[in-house]
């Protein structure tokens, strides 16, 4: 690829052509447009730094030919060569993308953060890329191929560099779309000439640009390559399109030929298409150099060469390192800045110390281990893990141990205060048991003073019993007699309430009144005690009723107020003797009277029911006199009784007061006793507690010191094991002890606290679950125990080289209870065997992997999951199934000594399980 002809020319006219004439204001920026796209045409095409240090001097030579002797390169060229970059994307959104010099680097760096963050909130498929200056240099390299019509990129670097990832970001800045096959196990020519129909026809039909990304792990059949040999010399693939895509293919060309004035005949229309296929697709190959089959492919197809841009993804440098470091770990605490620097430091060292292991590998073992950028960035991502993982599970086990130790000290006071409580509470109790003697005796003393007057009481309340009825039989029968006469009294008194005061006075106003009047205003005067006025001759005078009768009469209201006031318990003898004659008397009748008048009626039932009751009362009497009699000795006996049941209340209230006072007494006793009984328990119980764990408080002391000594140890110890199970899968014994050393001679360097002679054994290792390993099948020495370490802890599923397969037995067993599935690559339906373990949640072991993985299966390396539906799916070959978390995938090679590329390398973790010497003196013991 040192060959250059006059095309590498016009690229880079080409090239300063596209920049924006209105930022080319003076000879020095031109200068500088051009120097950059000599850089870019020729430099980027140098392998060796000899080389590229030769370029650079011959160009910065030729700038004091172009502007005059006085002009230096550093007068045109501010920044170090390798820094001099153009780029149309530092306006992100703009309608004109200007070709122009970046000159702000941290500027450029933030864009294209930005634009990363934008593409992975539209994409399923996430990048979780860290951009530093170099990372972001190849971007604007992509990015400048991509802008340039037939611009194509033969992207350089070993598998894991980046190349495919900064790709798809280049063309989505551009607002391209990006095109990628997908390889599956019966992926072939046929499949592969459909894909490259639809990407063609995108490009010249539908006149999109379009970014055609292909990686060698892509290319199954060489004949890949032609057909894009061709596609780069011509842009036309031969024998691709049948005659009824061309006949589409001109018909939709002929409007937009016409349109351009161009000829319409089937020739020109095709030729047109081939043009805008040209112009519209930009092919990116990913491929790493150096291995044989490259250099085939270059010399077979120079295309790859002539008529692509390339873009060499060497080692990252010291900075690129550090600046991932500081980005991956930022999040993390480490204590202060020092340590934090010392571990970003350190984590680059690993980086580059494995580097250096992998060639001696090479040159002594003949073995092949590949470094990549990938791999930097698992063991950042294993130093996160672990380090949370650990910390957790030493926090845990210190908090256990200061728990017990805490509630061993806290048992030791209770017991000592149990001593005090026992010798405190003892008489207190047999006080208060003295307390409820003493009480029990005053209780029972007024108990019986109580039962006495109770006693009395009860005698007192039969004779108060038996005056009561005495008193309630006199009471019984004088209202029985008084019922006789209550209800003719209630009749007379109900017709005078029914009287009116105009019916009195219309009997005040009979001049002649008739008999039955006159006879009964006889007998009201009579009952009223008014004299008659005497009338007739001297010595024949008569009495007569009649006149203060009219009087009475006349004053109508003061006559019924009268009667309603009369006093009928008073009445004189010798009134009711003067009434007898008008009782008796057969005209002294209510229903005769009621013929001659109403109001009469009403005196006259009146009169009748005073006099009977005058006679019912004077009957009663003397049963009233006894009631009262009787009643004030009934009031005696309850006076009496009353008082005696007072005192009886008093002396009961005492005695209640006493018996609360005595079950309080009781209760306290009763508490202090169980209270004296708990504490001797008690005692008893942290005694035997405190005799049983004794011994083990100073053992417990002494790893609570261990464990806050480990943790304070945990990031230099961690950082040993990360780099362990992220690089040392692959090397023997003595490697992975040559790169421990040098790493925990490097933190102590570094000033980084760690335990002295760490190994990922002694950080990570569970002694029972080792113990289950061996169990299963594992071999005890030290390679393989490190092997299981790594493999459970690692995040990328695990290949073992197993030529003894010691391996493969150890997961069989392990796995067995989980019912796993073993399939081999050469098996037909091995990815279905696959598709139901991924759905189900089965381990799986494929067995008997050569050189070369199956395509199809890098979903499933990569764990290339997504969301779909809520749930978590992936897409193995042409389906999409549901990812269950408890999936498992081991592989296993028989080979001793598999050379995996690097960028199958960077999708599992290597783990070397060769037969060691001292693996085979165990097993043979």
């Amino acid at each position: 690829h040192y060959t250059f002809n006059l095309r590498d020319l016009a690229s880079v006219v080409q090239g300063v052509l596209s920049a924006d004439p209105k930022a080319v204001l003076e000879p020095a920026d031109l200068c500088r447009l051009w120097a950059h796209e000599n850089l870019r045409v020729f430099r980027d095409r140098l392998i060796g730094g000899e080389d590229r240090e030769w370029f650079d001097s011959v160009l910065q030579g030729l700038v004091p030919e172009i502007l005059g002797e006085d002009t230096a390169w550093s007068d045109v060229v501010k920044v170090d060569v390798a820094q001099l970059l153009y780029g149309d994307f530092m306006v992100p959104g703009a309608e004109a993308r200007v070709y122009a010099e970046i000159t702000d680097t941290a500027r450029m760096v933030s864009v294209v953060e930005e634009c990363l963050d934008d593409y992975n909130a539209t994409n399923t498929k996430k990048m979780p890329l860290v951009m530093f200056v170099d990372a972001v240099a190849h971007v604007a390299r992509i990015s400048r191929v991509l802008r340039q019509p037939r611009g194509n990129a033969l992207l350089l670097g070993v598998g894991g560099s980046g190349r495919q990832s900064l790709t798809r970001l280049a063309a989505a800045m551009a607002e391209f779309d990006c095109f990628q096959i997908e390889i599956t196990k019966s992926y072939g020519k046929i499949e592969w000439r459909d894909d490259l129909k639809k990407a063609l026809l995108k490009t010249g039909e539908e006149g999109k640009p379009l970014v055609f990304l292909l990686s060698d792990t892509q290319i199954v059949k060489e004949s890949f390559l032609e057909d894009v040999n061709n596609l780069l010399n011509s842009g036309d693939v031969p024998n691709l399109f049948d005659d009824n895509d061309i006949n589409g293919i001109t018909g939709s060309m002929r409007p937009i030929c016409q349109a351009l004035n161009l000829p319409l005949n089937k020739v020109a229309l095709y030729s047109h298409f081939v043009k805008r296929v040209r112009s519209n697709i930009h092919l990116c190959l990913c491929m790493s150099p150096g291995s044989e089959l490259f250099n085939t492919r270059l010399r077979n197809f120079p295309s790859l060469v002539n008529n692509c841009a390339i873009d060499f993804f060497a080692e990252w440098p010291e900075d690129a390192l550090r600046s991932v470091a500081y980005s991956a770990l930022e999040s993390v605490d480490l204590g202060d800045d020092q340590t934090k620097s010392s571990i970003v430091s350190m984590c680059s060292k690993i980086h580059q110390s494995v580097e250096h292991a992998s060639a001696r590998y090479l040159e002594e073992q003949r073995r092949y281990n590949y470094v990549t950028p990938t791999s930097y960035l698992e063991v950042l991502s294993t130093f996160k893990t672990l380090l949370a993982l650990k910390r957790e599970e030493v926090s845990t086990a210190k908090r256990r141990l200061v728990v017990g130790l805490d509630k061993l000290q806290a048992t030791e006071n209770e017991v000592a205060q149990l001593k005090e409580e026992l010798i405190e509470m003892q008489p207190i109790l047999k006080k208060t048991s003295e307390e409820v003697s003493e009480m029990m005796v005053v209780i029972e003393k007024d108990k019986a003073e109580a039962d006495k007057t109770r006693e009395i009481v009860v005698r007192e309340e039969a004779i108060a019993s038996t005056k009561a009825e005495e008193c309630q039989q006199i009471k019984d029968s004088a209202e029985k007699d008084l019922a006789e006469a209550l209800p003719a009294l209630d009749a007379a008194v109900a017709v005078l309430r029914n009287l009116k005061v105009s019916d009195l006075s219309e009997v005040a106003k009979y001049a002649n009144p008739p008999a039955g009047v006159k006879l009964v205003m006889e007998a009201m005067c009579v009952l009223r005690e008014i004299k008659p006025a005497m009338v007739g001759a001297a010595g024949q005078k008569e009495a007569d009723y009649w006149v203060p009768g009219k009087k009475m009469l006349q004053d109508a209201k003061g006559l019924l107020d009268a009667m309603f006031a009369f006093d009928k318990d008073n009445i004189p003898d010798k009134v009711v003797k003067a009434m007898m004659p008008y009782i008796e008397s057969p005209d002294f009748e209510p229903e005769k009277i009621a013929s001659v008048s109403k109001a009469c009626t009403a005196m006259c039932q009146w009169a009748r029911a005073m006099i009977k009751y005058h006679f019912v009362a004077k009957d009663v009497e003397p049963k009233r006199i006894a009631l009262k009699q009787s009643q004030e000795e009934l009031d005696e006996l309850t006076q009496k009784l009353n008082k005696l049941r007072s005192e009886l209340g008093a002396v009961e209230e005492k005695i209640a007061d006493l018996e609360a006072k005595f079950a309080e007494s009781v209760a306290k006793k009763e508490e202090l006793a169980a209270k004296v009984a708990d504490a001797e328990v008690k005692q008893d119980r942290a005694g035997r507690l405190l005799g049983g764990l004794g011994g083990e408080k100073i053992r417990w002391n002494e790893t609570v010191k261990s464990l806050t000594a480990q943790e304070a140890h945990l990031v230099g110890d961690v950082c040993i094991a990360a780099g362990a199970v992220a690089y040392l899968g692959p090397f023997t014994s003595e490697y992975r002890l040559s790169c421990a050393r040098d790493w925990r001679k490097q933190l102590q360097e570094y000033g980084v606290v760690h335990t002295e002679g760490c190994t990922i054994s002694m950080v990570m290792a569970d002694p029972v679950t080792v113990r289950q390993w061996r169990v299963d099948g594992l071999p005890a020495d030290t390679v393989s125990t490190e092997n299981g370490i790594i493999l459970s802890n690692a995040r990328r599923w695990p290949l073992a080289i197993d030529p003894q397969g010691q391996a493969n037995n150890w997961i069989k067993n392990m796995e067995a209870a989980n019912q796993i599935e073993v399939c081999k690559p050469s098996d037909k339906e091995f990815l279905r065997t696959l598709e139901n373990a991924v759905r189900f949640g089965k381990p799986v072991v494929m067995e008997n992997i050569l050189e070369s993985l199956e395509p199809s299966l890098e979903p499933l390396l990569l764990k290339q999951t997504f969301k779909q539906g809520g749930s978590l799916v992936i897409k193995i070959g042409d389906s999409v199934i549901p990812y269950h978390p408890d999936f498992k995938f081991y592989l296993t090679s028989k080979l001793p000594n598999p050379h995996y590329a690097p960028e199958q390398s960077v999708k599992l973790t290597i783990l070397n399980f060769t037969v060691t010497m001292e693996g085979l003196e165990d097993q043979l013991l």
